[in-house]
């Protein structure tokens, strides 16, 4: 990936180089060249396109505005409401995820979403301990974790 990036800059300075201009704008063009070349080069060279990840990597970060917003929400709710009627739980929720960078990610996002909380990992690293605030239903906690989170990470990263 790291090497696209590379190649898209050199397309990019290349195009100002051509038009004699320096401008933003004329590495901008540039760049969008370079982006396009490197579509069609993808088949010719047997890599994956490094823009994809670029989307995934914007998807994760409005998918945790999104839950952002909405985990605001529910603990405004509960802070708000007359009755304390809260189901605090501590769960234990199984991963895929592999490498360290992905799972530190994973309990960073659950961590700064509210009303959860990234305790402690299992040996194996393969279960998150997690505080949560209000989780009635334990399976369903971990099901839109694993769905959310999880899944975007290894879209982002694989």
């Amino acid at each position: 990936m790291a090497i696209q990036i590379v190649l898209n800059l050199i397309a990019a300075i290349a195009w100002m180089l051509f038009q004699n201009s320096f401008t933003f704008v004329d590495f901008v063009i540039g760049y969008i060249i370079g982006i396009i070349a490197l579509f069609f080069a993808r088949p010719l060279l047997g890599y994956t396109f490094y823009m994809r990840r670029v989307v995934a990597a914007i998807k994760l970060f409005f998918l945790f505005l999104k839950e952002l917003v909405v985990a605001n929400i529910d603990v405004l709710k509960v802070v708000l409401s007359p009755k304390l009627n809260v189901s605090s739980s501590i769960i234990a929720v199984p991963t895929k995820l592999e490498s360290k960078g992905e799972i530190t990610l994973l309990a960073v996002l659950i961590t700064l979403t509210p009303g959860t909380l990234s305790m402690d990992f299992s040996d194996d690293s393969q279960t998150i301990y997690i505080h949560a605030l209000d989780a009635p239903d334990r399976e369903q906690f971990i099901k839109d974790i694993q769905q959310t989170f999880e899944r975007a990470i290894m879209e982002v990263t694989r």
